[in-house]
Formats: structure tokens, C-alpha cells, sequence
């Protein structure tokens, strides 16, 4: 079974853009997977973490894969691995080569240790609701009722820059 899935994307070290492009030709390598949108490549500030961190080059993009939830986590991390990310040792919020996160998987609500969707955090990221809101405006949250755009709309102020 198919399913459509959306995901951020995220750069502030090296050639930011040139990263977002090799991960995404890295997913459309992934078996059973193809990327069918993406959004435009926007430069936001960071949010939280150390002082002094480059801006990152953010982007979301549409899925439709085979992958199982988590087999589409472990995915996304060997990309992040294969182009040059090693979580080990990371300060939060820190700096990142690329940063993939699920945020949607159909309309799936999933709480795992190592795996939440939608994305706990989303709907408070404005860097992440640009971009998806290109893309799926009225996708609807499936925990929060809203769509992406309204969740845009309500943003808090104090999270997202």
C-alpha cells in the first residue's frame, strides 16, 4: 500500500541548497518512494540552540512511498548518514548538513520513542509551515483538526521567526 507522506528538510551548514537537492535526490532513490512536490527552498533564522548559527535553508516536501513508518525513518536517517550527518555527539538545536523530519504519514497518529507523527512540534515552526503550506495548504492535522494553513495563520509569535 501506497501512502502520501510529507517532510521537512533542513540546511545550515555548507552549501545549503546543493544539500536540500542531493537529500532529495537521495529520497527519490529510496525503494518504493517517489518525490511528487516540493516546495521552495526559504531562508529562516535558527531557533533555539547555541549563538551564532548560519540561517537554514528549509523546504517540505510530498512522498508517496511503500515505506512503513519506521522503515521510512530509518530511510531518511541512512540519507542524512550518506551525506555526512552523524547525530551522535549533536548539540540540540545545533548545526546540521541536513535535517530530515517526518511530519505527516497519511493520517496516521503515532507516539514511539524514537518516532511521533505528526511531528509534536510542527504547528509551532513557522519554518515549517511556509513551506508546507505551499505545498498542502488544506492538509488537515489529523490530532490538532486544523489545516496547514490555519495552523500557519495561529502560529505563536514566540516560536516562530
Amino acid at each position: 500500500m501506497t501512502a502520501i507522506c510529507y517532510i521537512a528538510l533542513g540546511s545550515n551548514l555548507g552549501k545549503r541548497e546543493e544539500n536540500l537537492r542531493a537529500a532529495l535526490a537521495a529520497i527519490a532513490a529510496l525503494p518504493g518512494t517517489q518525490v511528487e512536490m516540493v516546495s521552495q527552498f526559504i531562508i529562516t533564522a535558527p531557533v533555539g540552540g547555541p549563538p551564532g548559527q548560519e540561517d537554514y535553508c528549509n523546504a517540505a516536501a510530498r512522498l508517496a512511498t511503500e515505506l512503513s513508518p519506521e522503515e521510512l525513518l530509518t530511510a531518511l536517517a541512512g540519507v542524512e548518514q550518506k551525506l555526512g550527518r552523524f547525530r551522535t555527539g549533536e548539540i540540540r538545536h545545533g548545526p546540521r548538513l541536513i535535517d530530515l523530519d517526518i511530519l505527516f504519514y497519511n493520517d496516521l497518529i503515532l507516539e514511539k520513542p524514537d518516532l511521533t507523527i505528526p511531528h509534536p512540534r510542527l504547528h509551532e515552526r513557522l519554518f515549517v509551515l511556509r513551506p508546507m503550506a505551499e505545498i498542502a495548504p488544506n492538509l488537515i492535522h489529523p490530532q490538532m483538526g486544523k489545516s496547514v494553513m490555519e495552523l500557519l495563520r495561529t502560529c505563536p509569535m514566540g516560536s516562530c521567526p
